[in-house]
C-alpha cells in the first residue's frame, strides 16, 4: 500500500508501490548506486585522460582503448539508475533483487581495453 509521501517521491513508479523497506537496505542500495557512478566517473576520467595526456604509444590503439573507455563510462550511470531503481521496486514489493545487467559489458570492456593499451605500448 503506497503512502501519501511516496506518491510524492521521485520516481513515482518505484516509490508508488509496495511498502516502505528497513531504511538500512534503502540506504545501501543508495550506496550502489553511488558507488556505480564513481565507477563512471573514474571510465570517463581514463578515456579522456589517455587522449589528453597522449602517452607515447601507438595512437590508434589508445585511441580505440580511449573511446570503448568513454562509452562504458557513459553507460554505467545508466545501468546504475535502472538497477537502483529495479531493487528498490523489489524491496519494497518482497521480491528478489535481480543480478546487475551490465557486468558482462564493463567486464568484457575494461578487458579490452587493458588489451588494447598493452598493445599499444608494445607496438609504439
Amino acid at each position: 500500500m503506497s503512502s501519501p509521501v511516496a506518491s510524492r517521491r521521485f520516481p513515482r513508479w518505484v516509490f508508488g508501490e509496495g511498502s516502505e523497506p528497513d531504511p538500512r537496505f534503502t540506504l545501501a542500495n543508495e550506496r550502489t548506486f553511488l558507488a556505480w557512478i564513481r565507477t563512471a566517473l573514474a571510465l570517463l576520467a581514463c578515456g579522456v585522460a589517455l587522449e589528453a595526456v597522449a602517452p607515447p604509444m601507438q595512437p590508434q590503439l589508445r585511441l580505440a582503448a580511449s573511446v570503448l573507455l568513454i562509452v562504458l563510462g557513459l553507460l554505467t550511470p545508466v545501468q546504475a539508475w535502472f538497477a537502483w531503481s529495479r531493487d528498490e521496486r523489489a524491496m519494497r514489493t518482497g521480491r528478489p533483487l535481480s543480478a546487475p545487467s551490465l557486468m558482462v559489458a564493463l567486464t568484457a570492456g575494461t578487458t579490452i581495453a587493458g588489451l588494447l593499451l598493452v598493445a599499444a605500448l608494445l607496438l609504439r
